[in-house]
């Protein structure tokens, strides 16, 4: 075996894949929209219809541990979701999926690949997307909303805090103009399970207990 094939020779194939040949749209929803593994030939304010976004994959290496496991965000049926638009040219097409499936579905696979619409500014493109298999041993849907808020809370693994996770979600959905809906109220729950004062994304957040408004100071 020559010295430069082993690496790639011995890798495990993709676990995601993409049946059409050439480049495609992928819908981000979220670490991908601010964190992406690869770089998109383009980047588009998008929405799909027949799932929104949950805190609803048990998290037990990126954002926690098996010890005390963390909170993702996947897709489940119903109602629609707003994210971004991930268009991969055909260049680029074998890097996003090796990247997608090593950052998404390599360490436990719950997530599974749907076609999908995707409503673009002015038009609808035909792509794909991550949902959740709800079969699945670390599917955590079902939780309430405090439940969901304390696991978040006290989350935190390979990748970081999970109430950064939560709180970086908030923020690109707030810079791209789309109101981020539950996921406001649900960081400021976190927020006050945490402590009365905390640090993520290099600013200090004390709470004030009357309105449990945020108060950001660098």
């Amino acid at each position: 075996m020559r010295c430069g094939e082993d690496a790639d020779s011995n890798r495990a194939p993709p676990a995601l894949t993409i049946p059409e040949p050439g480049g495609f749209w992928f819908f981000a929803y979220g670490s991908l929209m601010w964190d992406a593994p690869f770089e998109p030939a383009e980047a588009l304010p998008a929405r799909i219809f027949g799932w929104h976004r949950s805190f609803c994959v048990s998290s037990e290496t990126y954002r926690g541990t098996p010890e005390k496991p963390g909170l993702s965000l996947g897709l489940e049926k119903g109602g629609s979701c707003a994210g971004l638009a991930l268009r991969v040219d055909a260049e680029n097409r074998e890097r996003a999926i090796g990247a997608i499936s090593r950052r998404e579905m390599e360490d436990d696979p719950i997530y599974v690949r749907r076609r999908t619409i995707l409503h673009l500014p002015g038009r609808r493109v035909a792509g794909h997307t991550l949902v959740v298999d709800r079969n699945d041993r670390i599917f955590a849907g079902g939780l309430t909303f405090d439940e969901t808020a304390r696991r978040i809370a006290a989350g935190a693994g390979q990748r970081g805090s999970n109430i950064d996770y939560l709180a970086d979600t908030v923020a690109q959905l707030e810079r791209m103009g789309i109101d981020a809906g539950g996921l406001r109220p649900l960081l400021r729950r976190a927020l006050e399970f945490k402590a009365p004062e905390v640090s993520f994304g290099g600013k200090t957040h004390k709470m004030q207990a009357a309105d449990g408004n945020m108060q950001g100071t660098s």
